[in-house]
């Protein structure tokens, strides 16, 4: 068997191992059981939020238990394979069976970063804001190209966006935008995005065609769901309607339907103006909530907490990617150092390596501070 072939077969039956560790195989069956009996319980949904969550709890171990088995059986499906191919001397059922191993390993290393969302929120729904910052116009078309490729990106995925509110820019693209993207586990990938982006490029809108350096913001935060509790007061909390500022087309309210809510203790304010007042303000309860959670979040896990206290105004000094078109083609995250020259993939929604390190990194050094008694 080639030396490359070894290799993947055991970069594959490490990611399991790793699988294993997560949902700690041994005990899977025997949790699996238990699940099955409370489920056969009369009386089970006499509550049903308990109810729900259990059967989520369920869901996921299934899934994780089937991913499992259905990678070990594929990885010993395949080496018998090549095993059977290269004692009958068959080129072509050796080179079937090592694609499928490639691909297999592809596989294997995406569920073993999926298993590591293993955060109080990260299976959660997420609410994503992008604001433009320092560099006028530039900075708003930027806006709107970070945008567009979360956009895509939540598409490719197979992830629902709902777009809350947007505040066009003054000549182009937008000064804000705020979207739901609902979808399993799309606020553990997306927390990582938070930060500010940097754009270098040819400005289209400079007649001298000078480059220009922009910046935009990007904000994260988990859609809080029934199992978590936020009650706010309503002393805390000031509510205005106006009038939506749109773009125009179909989202343009005509009426004062906008809704705008200020938490007035952290001065946090959140806005919809897509849909009816009375949805609007649910929208806005929701993302108040998501935001004040996430606050309690950060207090709990100090990574986060350096991350939100460092991501300050969006200019230089505070970018956490880079992504430049002139006079080269490179987006390098400045966290990791992962970077790629296809930058119209990136801009398209080809993110996933860079969520994937930015995760990669996060846990190691959890792990480190948990093998040093931190």
């Amino acid at each position: 068997m080639r030396a490359e072939t070894q290799n993947t077969i055991e970069a594959i039956r490490k990611s399991l191992k790793l699988l294993g560790q997560r949902m700690d195989w041994e005990t899977a069956p025997h949790r699996l059981e238990e699940f099955n009996a409370m489920i056969e319980d009369g009386d089970l949904w006499s509550d049903p939020d308990r109810a729900q969550k259990l059967m989520r709890e369920r869901q996921a171990l299934m899934d994780a238990v089937e991913t499992y088995r259905s990678i070990d059986r594929d990885l010993t499906d395949n080496v018998e394979l090549i095993e059977l191919g290269e004692m009958e001397g068959d080129d072509e059922i050796v080179a079937e069976a090592e694609a499928s191993l490639k691909a297999l390993r592809e596989k294997a290393a995406a569920k073993e970063l999926e298993a590591l969302l293993d955060g109080e929120a990260d299976g959660n729904d997420t609410f994503l804001e992008i604001n433009a910052g320092a560099g006028g116009t530039e900075s708003c078309d930027w806006a709107s190209m970070l945008a567009r490729m979360y956009v895509r990106w939540a598409e490719k995925k197979g992830y629902k966006v709902e777009l809350l509110a947007e505040t066009p820019g003054d000549e182009a693209g937008i000064r804000s935008a705020a979207y739901k993207v609902s979808g399993h586990n799309a606020y553990g990938w997306l927390k990582s995005e938070s930060g500010v982006h940097r754009l270098v490029r040819i400005s289209p809108y400079d007649s001298a065609a000078r480059r220009h350096t922009s910046f935009s913001s990007v904000w994260v935060y988990p859609v809080v769901d029934d199992n978590i509790e936020i009650e706010i007061p309503d002393r805390d909390i000031r509510i205005d309607t106006f009038r939506s500022s749109g773009a125009g087309g179909q989202h343009v309210n005509t009426t004062d339907s906008a809704v705008r809510i200020t938490h007035i203790p952290t001065g946090i304010v959140v806005t919809s103006s897509e849909k009816s007042q009375h949805q609007n303000r649910a929208n806005c309860m929701a993302a108040l909530k998501s935001r004040l959670y996430q606050l309690e979040l950060d207090k709990r896990n100090a990574a986060i907490n350096a991350a939100h206290e460092n991501k300050g105004d969006a200019g230089w000094g505070n970018q956490i990617r880079s992504y430049v078109l002139q006079p080269y083609q490179m987006v390098k995250d400045l966290r990791t150092g992962y970077e790629t020259s296809d930058t119209g993939g990136v801009l398209d929604g080809d993110i996933d390596a860079f969520m994937a390190a930015t995760l990669a990194m996060d846990v190691a050094g959890k792990s480190r501070a948990e093998a040093q008694g931190e």
